[in-house]
């Protein structure tokens, strides 16, 4: 059973994942692209996945060995501090492809 810790990391990740879709709701790709508010809300939302991935104890990441673990906690660094090079296609493909 995960530790109270362990189990708010991960309803942090499930909410931020639902937000996420929930926000490109209703968006094509080029609606999504043209929505600098929208953009920004996934932004976060893959910011917080990233850092929330990031302290997830071994154990739970050695489970699913399928999640890219390592690439999810690196791309908050894309996403922080090389925010100019996003571009909205990434997100929408990061929302509608990677997210499962």
């Amino acid at each position: 059973m995960p530790s109270e810790n362990t189990a708010r990391i991960l309803q942090t990740l499930a909410h931020n994942i639902g937000l996420a879709r929930q926000f490109v709701e209703g968006h094509t790709a080029d609606s999504f692209a043209s929505d600098e508010r929208t953009i920004y809300a996934v932004t976060r939302c893959l910011e917080i996945i990233s850092e929330a991935s990031r302290r997830l104890p071994n154990e739970i990441k050695t489970r699913y060995p399928a999640v890219p673990w390592t690439q999810i906690a690196g791309s908050g660094n894309v996403y922080r501090h090389d925010y100019e090079d996003v571009l909205a296609s990434l997100l929408w493909n990061t929302v509608h492809k990677h997210l499962d």
